[in-house]
């Protein structure tokens, strides 16, 4: 398996100091293994909520946290699983299409999603067992 057909963490190099700040810099194609056509980012999610709860079709996505910590739950349609705790603006985690992601965030976390498609409802699989599906021959 290639390495972006699976979920890998990817180091953005900040520039800056701590006296003066930090800029990422995220770039198509670069830094970012395509095309972003869609920029969206969470904040104010409760502790308790558990979020994502779904996989995609087509959809590729870098997710950082920008603020707090953010533990990604991830699993391939063939039953892989792996977690990622994302708590440095300077590290994304890209997540391929057709794998599952679960999302807890801690108190006021910010994350940010650069994805590779505009927003389509149909591209969503949101049902576990349809999900598991995908991975039978």
């Amino acid at each position: 398996m290639k390495l972006f057909e699976k979920p890998h963490l990817i180091d953005f190099q900040s520039i800056g100091s701590r006296d003066l700040g930090y800029i990422t810099v995220a770039e198509n194609n670069k830094n970012v293994p395509f095309d972003i056509k869609r920029v969206y980012w969470t904040y104010y999610t409760p502790q308790s909520v558990k979020r994502g709860g779904h996989a995609h079709h087509n959809l590729n996505q870098v997710i950082f946290s920008v603020s707090g910590n953010i533990t990604l739950n991830t699993e391939s349609v063939k039953g892989e699983k792996k977690s990622f705790l994302l708590d440095n603006p300077q590290i994304g985690l890209f997540i391929p299409k057709l794998y599952w992601r679960d999302i807890v965030f801690s108190h006021s976390a910010v994350l940010l999603c650069l994805a590779s498609e505009p927003y389509s409802i149909d591209d969503y699989i949101r049902n576990y067992d349809q999900f598991k599906l995908l991975g039978t021959p």
